[in-house]
């Protein structure tokens, strides 16, 4: 067996576990099981099984915004984009990149090294979303408001968090990704106003901004 496609072979059962069973169950023995190799060449290939997590959860974040990127980049409002996000849930959640992040980010509460992992992969997530977001909000009120990168991380960071809680209460999740979208019709409606009624919106907003 070539030495790229062992390599990737470790990668692709770290991702299977870590989607499935979760991140308790990442072992040197438990991933070499999967790839069906032998157990030492996870060493060979990784200094270590955090370092391993750390390269399979990279590359599964890069595979999901590669996926979405062009849905990402095509969306003419924010109610659209937020329906790319509730498509990737929907599509991710039950055993891709959302739900291996999720684990990332629980494991992250107690170690140090995956909670580091979990930051960078998020960047890139925010990264991609930003750039949609400062899109869309260009001509907007709100984006006089709010900053984008802000934003984008609040965003992403509902998605993934509502991988957590849909695990424990499936309903509740769904209303709240329901509110999500509904944030999107109110930005939507806002895009709408008349020249006097968005001038006016302004003013309010810089009066937020001096009092914030």
């Amino acid at each position: 067996m070539a030495t790229s496609e062992t390599r990737d072979r470790l990668l692709g059962a770290t991702i299977e576990l870590l989607a499935g069973p979760g991140i308790t169950r990442v072992s040197a023995r438990a991933v070499a099981s999967v790839a069906q190799v032998n157990q030492a060449l996870v060493f060979y290939h990784f200094d270590s099984v955090p370092e391993l997590v750390r390269e399979a959860t990279r590359l599964s974040t890069q595979q999901a915004i590669d996926h979405y990127r062009p849905a990402l980049a095509g969306a003419k409002s924010l109610t659209e984009l937020l329906a790319v996000g509730r498509r990737l849930h929907a599509e991710e959640s039950a055993g891709g990149a959302v739900r291996v992040m999720a684990q990332l980010l629980a494991a992250g509460q107690s170690d140090p090294e995956h909670a580091r992992t979990a930051r960078d992969c998020l960047r890139l997530w925010f990264a991609e979303v930003a750039r949609a977001v400062d899109r869309l909000l260009a001509a907007s009120p709100i984006r006089e408001l709010v900053d984008v990168d802000d934003l984008s991380r609040a965003v992403g960071a509902a998605f993934i968090g509502l991988e957590l809680y849909e695990g424990v209460d499936p309903e509740r999740a769904e209303a709240a990704l329901d509110s999500l979208a509904a944030l999107g019709v109110l930005v939507d409606v806002l895009e709408e106003l008349g020249p006097l009624e968005r001038t006016l919106l302004q003013k309010r907003l810089a009066g937020l901004r001096k009092r914030s």
